[in-house]
């Protein structure tokens, strides 16, 4: 061969290894970390489906359009695989997309449809859903082979804070009726004569404004020919609804305390189609989601046993019981478990139930029998993911939540859920618990999968007194181990809430800014047993700030590259707290945001929404416990703080009055100490509004860039 042919060879074979390698570049450049506006591009894939017969998954899709969030409904095959390439996020737009292309789902509503809560009716030839049309709120139903919805039920709804609110709505098992849950006025409500408004009872507010006082009840319609007729009445908040498998009777929630706003009590009913109610349990604790078994022999639901609790971050773990219809025989399935569980479901020969847990940051189903015995997780082994070359699907073994799932009303291993990971928001998965195989079924996310994410490390520790910690440390755009980068601690909610496996876009946000971000779980956290979960009663700030001071001096420890001269802080709700109590406590943080903060818990009591979680967590009154609760209190040490502090909060904020940051603010403000007051009209307890939220995520960046930069 010529020296020309040999230098033509080898410059055909350079162009094509080059060629097969531009497709790799172009992607290595086009990825970028997320930026503030990137949040509004996670779509909130939820509420998955499965039909009957086990081939169809329904499920809801929440999206950015504009300054509103549009909730849609979207059919997916359990048969069909994704495409080899993701659509991008325009194709997954409801409004640009009906039918969507074979193998990437499609929308189940005409265009301009908003909807959610899609329920399957037994016979699988239908789905109801609810939607607002022209004004109008209520339960709609269309078929899939001609999709024309058409109104069922008109609802009303109430604004009053429910706590498990349960399903709304439930098919009879002839797929011919439909229960629901519609408000009715009262005799209290007198919204035309509101000024001034007089307040005669205790839970007065809404999570925005104050309560409509409207009571909600349970309602039945024929579905064919719908003509409503109200089946409970009273000064009571029905909720909950399961139908009985002979389709005599249902079964609801509500609290019939003599004072239900002084004792949050609520308990199992039953209605039947006559109206006639009978009470099934009497417990001091609180009962939340009944659900018949299919045989009709049980009625399983989850519930406390504590004589006191709140409606809102409640200590105690939900355990998942049964109970027969009579409610004389009450059995308690997961007591050996020691785990916060909830949605109980059952299998379609009614010999298992499968629930949803925590544990140690993960999210799992779990099935046990209604005879008790050891509850067993799914999917906690080596599991098989089909497709798993496809990097947008593949994720570590066992690293995941799981946020909702259902289960086929026949018997197979099948279960449709919406699982999360740290580096992929949620989208439907179908399994095969059997065999312990994944296979993914929808992508709306895969555009946001295209950035640069940050795969965060774990970090796992003991505390001062020995106690293990859990927690998880995410490094920076960039890093490099011979450079120093300021860290952002992040404070979960609750104090009960749990971090773990889940994608958290703001998280994603910080380390593309270039800092490290520390988050934990420290004791009060759920997802490791009563005890642990019960480690900040009585003492707010105390052994729960032990174990985030020592999570910041491990990280430091194990990793050099960390500014110690750069730390900040931040959190929102209880992590609000947790913030206003650090920077107390300690001038170690350098720039703090403090987000729906408690600062003063005397007066939190009587302005908050939900006043029962300080009798529930400091087992008083603010009258008999005023030492206490003001020695737990952020705004008593104020005196110490020298952080500078971003406070930001919703101005219709009941669950954590505005005051609460005023009080604070207005501490650091005559004290000196640079601190700014962030109000959003129309917002409550966190933001919803688009560019709200935007806003708030570029204020906070910009603060720390100020103060840790």
């Amino acid at each position: 061969m010529s020296r020309l042919s040999k230098a033509l060879g080898s410059i055909i074979v350079l162009s094509a290894l080059l060629a097969s390698l531009l497709p790799t570049i172009g992607r290595a450049q086009t990825r970028r970390p997320m930026s503030p506006v990137d949040i509004l591009r996670v779509a909130n894939v939820a509420d998955a489906q499965l039909s009957p017969n086990g081939e169809s998954i329904v499920y809801t899709l929440s999206t950015i359009e504009g300054e509103q969030t549009l909730s849609t409904l979207w059919l997916v095959n359990t048969g069909e695989r994704p495409a080899a390439n993701p659509p991008t996020s325009r194709q997954t737009e409801p409004r640009r997309n009906w039918e969507g292309a074979r193998n990437q789902g499609r929308l189940l509503l005409p265009p301009g449809w908003t909807a959610t809560s899609p329920s399957w009716s037994p016979d699988g030839r239908s789905i109801a859903f609810l939607s607002t049309r022209d004004g109008q709120r209520g339960i709609w139903v269309t078929g899939l082979e001609r999709r024309v919805p058409r109104l069922v039920a008109a609802i009303r709804d109430t604004n009053f804070f429910i706590t498990y609110a349960g399903e709304s709505f439930a098919w009879s098992p002839d797929s011919k009726m439909l229960a629901y849950i519609s408000a009715t006025e009262t005799t209290d409500n007198d919204e035309a004569g509101n000024d001034p408004r007089v307040i005669d009872r205790i839970q007065y507010k809404s999570r925005l404004s104050f309560s409509d006082n409207l009571r909600t009840h349970v309602w039945i319609t024929s579905v064919d020919e719908p003509q409503p007729r109200q089946l409970t009445s009273g000064l009571f908040y029905d909720h909950a609804l399961s139908f009985r498998p002979r389709g005599d009777e249902i079964v609801f929630l509500s609290n019939h305390e003599l004072d239900p706003d002084a004792n949050n009590n609520s308990d199992i009913f039953a209605v039947n189609l006559q109206g006639q109610v009978r009470q099934i349990t009497d417990t001091a604790g609180c009962e939340y989601e009944p659900a018949w078994s299919p045989d009709g022999k049980w009625i399983a639901y989850s519930a406390t046993n504590r004589d006191v609790t709140t409606i809102d971050s409640v200590a105690e773990d939900t355990h998942v019981w049964v109970t027969t219809p009579g409610g004389d025989r009450r059995v308690e399935l997961t007591e050996e478990l020691d785990r916060r569980a909830r949605s109980p479901r059952w299998s379609a020969d009614s010999r298992s139930i499968f629930f949803l847990a925590g544990e140690h940051g993960r999210t799992l189903v779990y099935r046990t029998t209604p005879e008790g015995g050891k509850a067993r997780p799914l999917f906690d082994n080596q599991v098989a993911v089909q497709n798993k070359s496809d990097d947008y699907f593949a994720f570590p073994d066992r690293l995941f939540q799981i946020t909702s799932f259902s289960l086929p009303a026949r018997n197979t291993p099948q279960i449709a859920v919406t699982l999360t990971t740290p580096t992929r928001p949620a989208e439907v998965w179908v399994g095969d618990y059997a065999q312990e195989i994944w296979r993914p079924l929808s992508y709306h996310n895969s555009g946001i999968a295209q950035s640069l994410l940050f795969e965060p490390e774990g970090l796992n520790f003991k505390s001062f007194d020995g106690t293990p910690i859990q927690g998880w440390l995410m490094k920076p755009v960039g890093w490099r181990p011979d450079r120093r980068y300021p860290l952002i601690l992040s404070i979960h909610g609750g104090p009960h809430g749990m971090f773990g496996y889940a994608f958290n876009s703001t998280f994603q946000v910080y380390a593309a800014r270039g800092y490290a971000v520390l988050y934990l779980n420290p004791r009060g956290s759920s997802g490791y047993g009563q005890k642990f979960s019960d480690g900040t009663l009585s003492e707010w700030g105390g052994g729960d700030y032990k174990d985030l001071m020592t999570g910041v001096d491990e990280a430091l420890r194990r990793h050099s590259w960390i500014d110690s001269n750069r730390l900040g802080v931040t959190g929102g709700s209880y992590g609000g707290f947790m913030t206003n109590w650090i920077i107390t406590q300690t001038p170690r943080f350098k720039g703090a945001v403090s987000v729906a903060s408690v600062s003063n818990l005397v007066s939190f009591y009587s302005t908050s929404l939900y006043q029962d979680l300080i009798h529930a967590e400091f087992r008083g009154f603010p009258w008999d416990n005023y030492e206490l609760l003001w020695q737990w209190s952020p705004l008593r040490y104020v005196k110490q703080a020298q952080t500078p502090t971003l406070f930001i909060h919703g101005e219709q904020d009941n669950d954590v009055h505005i005051t609460q940051a005023e009080e604070m603010y207005m501490a650091l403000r005559r004290r000196g100490i640079d601190s700014v007051l962030l109000r959003y009209p129309r917002e409550g307890h966190g933001l919803r509004e688009p560019k709200h939220r935007v806003d708030a995520l570029e204020r906070t960046l910009a603060w720390f860039d100020r103060y840790l930069k």
